[in-house]
């Protein structure tokens, strides 16, 4: 009997040390694993750029010949790295941030007009005349807020230097002038892997 509750009790640790392990992180710790992208890199890049688009004499020049708040629509930002970042991360926290300054307003693009647009048409047929939206008054916009996001990388042996480069700009829809551009290249990481025994 006692050799069989040795067997149970050493088959229970065995279990338990593999499964699974969960740490919960406090937002805005200090947590990179894998030297890749993460949500400490994109809270660096958006807040150096929505504090430089938001101080760009170029935004405050715009705001002052227009005697109103330009409306932006957000663009694709686009991944030209060489790992997978989800971009639409990046567009949402700057569109948020800038939208909530109250310096410019921004009006639905991509997959959401698409859905309005849809509902929209879809009231003509079923709502009420008292409550259906009425079709071809949406806001235009005046400026998109478009970007991308680069990589470089050097490695030797089994070290590597990632360094990320985050563009993103506002650009006039009407003539394509460009109002701002941002850079960030704040982003440089180097990694060590253990090197293989034999």
């Amino acid at each position: 009997m006692k050799k069989m509750f040795l067997v149970m009790a050493g088959l229970l640790l065995l279990f338990s040390a593999c499964g699974t392990s969960v740490n919960r992180v406090q937002a805005g710790s200090e947590a990179d694993l894998s030297g890749y992208w993460n949500s400490r890199d994109v809270r660096i890049v958006c807040d150096s750029l929505i504090r430089d688009a938001l101080s760009s004499p170029r935004v405050d020049q715009a705001i002052r010949a227009m005697g109103r708040t330009p409306k932006v629509i957000v663009g694709r930002f686009r991944n030209e790295s060489s790992e997978h970042i989800d971009t639409a991360i990046i567009s949402s926290v700057m569109e948020t941030a800038i939208f909530n300054s109250g310096r410019l307003d921004f009006v639905a693009g991509g997959d959401v007009r698409d859905e309005l647009r849809e509902e929209r048409q879809d009231q003509q047929a079923w709502a009420s005349e008292e409550t259906v939206a009425s079709l071809g008054r949406e806001v235009g916009a005046d400026f998109m807020m478009t970007g991308t996001v680069r990589t470089i990388i050097d490695r030797q042996g089994n070290r590597s230097v990632r360094a990320y480069f985050v563009r993103a700009e506002l650009t006039n829809i009407e003539t394509n002038e460009r109002m701002w551009i941002g850079e960030n290249n704040e982003i440089t990481k180097e990694i060590r892997q253990p090197r293989n025994r034999l």
